[in-house]
């Protein structure tokens, strides 16, 4: 047995769109948020090494000054939670090490015997020929797609933006002190009932458009 079916799936992924107005009255149950927030820890990355910090804004306060700072869109002023999805600058040699000592830890076994597995995330991010914030930034949209995906499983509506005044989010959420930086947001809450757009059917190319399947 499946734990989603088939059709749950794709039911759910047709469902969700680009939320444009949200329901500033109804806001995410804590144990529907618990579960959110998991799927952003639990989020893949290149070996694992997790270069960016989720800020999650509920306060009115400031989810109305990123509003000011996101061009005015009313998402940022409207939804339940903002999150914004940060990387770690020049992902420096340190966070490897605490990586692999967090590996040791969970996995019960000792930092030396990681030390090959160390080597290759050293040679393979400090070799020279990878952008590191680059390479970080990439790492983050697989958390937003996992975010949104799981999102929409659970009934709740989202709408990532990149819209916004990266600097100006930066200097808000004191992100530079810290050695990370804003690449997206992603506003989650629900639907308001005036959205025009939560009726207009969803536009896709043809599957035969974009899938290519090669089986030999």
């Amino acid at each position: 047995m499946k734990p989603v079916s088939n059709e749950t799936v794709l039911q759910q992924l047709k469902w969700r769109y680009a939320t444009k107005r949200f329901d500033p009255t109804r806001k995410i149950a804590e144990e529907d948020w618990e579960t959110l927030e998991q799927s952003l820890v639990l989020t893949p990355s290149s070996f694992g090494l997790q270069p960016w910090r989720f800020i999650v804004v509920t306060g009115q306060e400031t989810k109305d000054k990123l509003k000011l700072i996101s061009w005015g869109q009313h998402q940022l002023a409207e939804g339940s939670h903002v999150v914004v999805f940060a990387t770690r600058q020049n992902l420096p040699a340190e966070d490897i090490d605490k990586y692999v000592a967090r590996t040791a830890e969970v996995r019960g076994c000792t930092v030396e015997t990681l030390s090959g597995f160390r080597k290759s995330m050293i040679g393979a991010l400090h070799g020279g020929k990878i952008n590191l914030n680059h390479w970080a930034a990439l790492q983050v949209y697989i958390a937003l797609g996992q975010f949104m995906a799981t999102a929409a499983m659970m009934g709740i509506d989202t709408c990532p933006m990149e819209g916004i005044d990266i600097a100006k989010y930066d200097a808000l959420l004191g992100l530079p002190e810290q050695s990370y930086a804003t690449v997206v947001a992603c506003v989650a809450g629900y639907r308001a009932d005036h959205d025009k757009y939560a009726q207009l059917p969803k536009v896709r190319f043809k599957t035969e458009d974009v899938v290519v399947r090669i089986d030999t």
